[in-house]
């Protein structure tokens, strides 16, 4: 995908950014999951292909649905980029329309529905290899100051 003219790994991060400790996408997470995306620019979608371990079984074979959250929240959570902001999670709706299953591949793909004031609208899905969808999601983030909220997680650090 990163081969493609407009589309950017969304996982590089600048050299002067903090490392990045997140579960679901941070390369500096020794026990995370380092679900690698990419970022279309012309299309503002945000995709991913993988497979998901035996580590994130729920049902024998089948992935855990708090996983599944985990997979599309991330997607979703990176479509935020394309407006230029930080933004964190507010509310995730997630339909379970079939089983994610475990060693197969998935593909998931995110893009914005749309945008009042501070609240950001984005949608995303899960499909099998074969195209079938597996899972869908919505979500509303919310506009944060990436600064003060950082300044603020080290005042309660100390």
């Amino acid at each position: 995908m990163a081969d493609q003219p407009g589309v950017v790994n969304a996982s590089q991060a600048p050299a002067t950014a903090r490392p990045n400790h997140c579960f679901g996408c941070g390369e500096a997470n020794s026990a995370g999951m380092h679900l690698p995306f990419a970022r279309d620019e012309q299309l503002r979608k945000v995709t991913g292909a993988f497979r998901l371990s035996e580590r994130y079984q729920g049902a024998p074979g089948i992935a855990h649905g708090g996983i599944v959250a985990l997979v599309l929240d991330e997607a979703l959570s990176k479509v935020s980029k394309f407006s230029g902001v930080s933004a964190v999670t507010a509310e995730l709706n997630v339909e379970y329309l079939r089983p994610v299953r475990i060693g197969e591949e998935i593909r998931v793909e995110a893009s914005n529905e749309r945008v009042d004031g501070k609240q950001l609208y984005h949608c995303g899905e899960i499909r099998d290899a074969m195209g079938r969808l597996l899972a869908r999601a919505k979500g509303r983030f919310v506009v944060i100051n990436a600064e003060r909220f950082l300044q603020s997680n080290k005042e309660k650090e100390r």
